[in-house]
């Protein structure tokens, strides 16, 4: 096998890049609002990754195969359903179920919380891997627990590429925790919990700050159910906000 087969250029490395389909992946903000002002809980990210090391972030990741099997107790709104059908290849409801299910695992994977109620026992029969463990717990992930408010691609050229789709879950929706899951070989390698202000003066990724003042309008708004969801994506090299 010659060099040029498996050594791209650095031209072929844009082309690459540019050409790059995005994954379909979910994020979770989990909102405290007992207090007068809110709270959100914010990731460290390993400075080891690839992928935003060191940046603070929400929970998430990308769609996993066992989110389309999993077992879960209540449903999403019906309007977050249809949003998330809005805009999307091959639209299903299995699909938009997956994705929301998906911000819960991630999240169980990343901080040791488990969203869901243990008043059904545990789920039989689970998929295997992060979601045979949450079912371990004895707790059923709760899909009316959880709301959709934002939805953003990253754009061309970039090394990873996701369609991620932003969720909320308040903290009292918490079914279990889990401890020692965050340190320093985790991905995750500190949780903290900060108000809108203090979580903005962070090291973010650009997309975390921006639906980060979207929640904080939403919640200004009341969280009304029928407020817009905002789509991020990108056009000729400049940001586009739609609204679902």
């Amino acid at each position: 096998m010659n060099d040029h087969a498996v050594t791209l250029t650095n031209a072929e490395r844009v082309r690459v890049a540019a050409n790059q389909r995005p994954r379909d992946a979910a994020s979770m903000m989990i909102l405290d609002r007992r207090a007068a002002k809110p709270r959100i809980l914010m990731g460290k990210r390993h400075p080891g990754h690839k992928f935003m090391p060191g940046k603070y972030v929400f929970p998430g990741g990308r769609l996993d195969p066992g989110d389309r099997r999993m077992a879960a107790t209540g449903a999403l709104a019906q309007i977050c359903e249809d949003r998330l059908l809005k805009r999307t290849v091959r639209p299903s409801i299995g699909k938009a179920r997956a994705l929301a299910l998906a911000a819960i695992r991630e999240t169980f994977e990343e901080t040791g919380l488990l969203f869901g109620s243990a008043d059904y026992g545990a789920p039989e029969s689970p998929p295997a891997g992060s979601w045979a463990a949450f079912a371990g717990h004895g707790i059923y992930p709760d899909l009316s627990a959880v709301s959709y408010v934002a939805r953003a691609i990253t754009p061309p050229r970039r090394p990873k590429r996701f369609d991620t789709r932003f969720f909320t879950v308040d903290a009292s929706a918490v079914g279990k925790r889990i401890e020692n899951v965050v340190g320093p070989d985790s991905e995750l390698v500190d949780l903290v919990w900060v108000d809108f202000d203090e979580a903005k003066a962070l090291d973010l990724p650009t997309i975390t700050k921006v639906i980060i003042q979207e929640v904080e309008a939403r919640i200004a708004g009341g969280f009304a159910p029928w407020l817009p969801v905002p789509f991020y994506w990108e056009r000729n090299g400049h940001f586009v906000r739609e609204e679902l």
